[in-house]
């Protein structure tokens, strides 16, 4: 863990959002049609060379996409990724802090689409490019509604 704390504008993800806990702490920042994600990269996130893992910047860029599309919606929960691509450009190095910006989102009836660019201080680290359901029906959901996942709490 880090004693850093998060950079302006940042405040921390609500956990209980099952897979995405993995990331904690993690930290977002929504204003506008701006969505930006982030966490300092810790031991738990590693991988054997001592940099991030690479499903660690995966998990992190189809959080931020689909959350674009979500802000972009006007909603909080339920984009299933369709398809999330991620070019892995340079390492981001333990203690540091990697963001996932929201750079361009595109919704249709039926599918969104977002690309933008996780970066640290000194380089961009991966581009990503995810395609998202936009479901129009209950039939999804198996019990019960959706949950807000990663905006829960974003505007209250």
């Amino acid at each position: 863990m880090t004693d850093q704390p998060a950079p302006a504008g940042f405040e921390p993800v609500p956990t209980g959002l099952g897979y995405a806990d993995t990331l904690q702490p993690l930290y977002r920042r929504i204003g506008g049609e701006e969505v930006s994600f982030g966490l300092y990269v810790t031991a738990r996130h590693g991988n054997s060379m001592s940099i991030c893992h690479g499903g660690v910047l995966m998990t992190l860029a189809d959080i931020a996409a689909a959350s674009g599309v979500n802000v972009a919606r006007g909603i909080q929960f339920g984009s299933p990724t369709i398809s999330l691509s991620l070019d892995f450009i340079s390492s981001a190095r333990m203690g540091e802090w990697i963001q996932a910006d929201v750079e361009r989102v595109s919704v249709k009836r039926r599918f969104g689409f977002c690309s933008g660019a996780i970066c640290t201080s000194r380089s961009i680290v991966a581009r990503f490019n995810g395609t998202f359901y936009l479901p129009d029906h209950d039939g999804l959901w198996k019990e019960g509604e959706p949950t807000a996942g990663a905006l829960r709490g974003v505007g209250d």
